[in-house]
């Protein structure tokens, strides 16, 4: 598993990142290879190196720390595929809600990396929930979208709509979706 993952390091990274060296970052080696030795959300380790690897080189511009990125990027993987939604999206709508900054506040009072409006807390009873917290918040958010999705009979434009408070218009769903196709869209084929 260690030499697939250095030979995707090797030859994935410099092809994903432009002008990238063909030496790894060693802390980004190590954050790879911690993170797989974990339990984790991939059902192909490999593809999972892969994607974690492709997805550290786009989140680098955001979160600067390897392991960080891993970190984060687990986290993700793991609620979306949870919630049955692409991960790739996740980060999409993560990106137009607070650019990667977990304690975002909006100018409505949404909360997070999902921006998760507090009144979803007493909605369903968990008024102690933070949603600061990362897991929490990826938790809510997926959970919410997923519910849209579910709502809107798969429409993922009336979904994101309705994520963003923002029904029967299409200028927000089509920001989400112009990101998730332009940095995060992951095709194994």
């Amino acid at each position: 598993m260690i030499r697939a993952l250095t030979l995707v390091l090797l030859f994935v990274l410099p092809l994903i990142k432009a002008g990238a060296s063909t030496d790894p970052d060693p802390r980004l080696l190590n954050a790879l290879q911690s993170a797989l030795s974990r339990d984790s959300s991939f059902e192909d380790p490999y593809l999972g190196q892969v994607w974690l690897a492709k997805m550290s080189g786009q989140l680098d511009r955001w979160v600067g720390e390897p392991e960080q990125r891993i970190d984060l990027l687990n986290r993700i993987h793991r609620e979306a595929t949870l919630a049955g939604l692409d991960p790739g999206l996740v980060l999409a709508l993560i990106q137009v809600e607070s650019n990667f900054d977990s304690f975002a506040i909006s100018s409505a009072g949404a909360r997070g990396l999902m921006q998760i409006m507090p009144f979803w807390k007493k909605e369903i009873g968990r008024a102690e929930d933070n949603l600061f917290d990362i897991d929490t918040n990826l938790r809510y958010g997926c959970t919410i979208l997923a519910h849209y999705l579910e709502v809107e009979k798969g429409s993922l434009i009336r979904a994101l709509a309705r994520y963003n408070g923002s029904r029967g218009q299409t200028w927000y769903p089509e920001r989400v979706l112009r990101y998730w196709h332009r940095n995060w869209r992951f095709e194994t084929g």
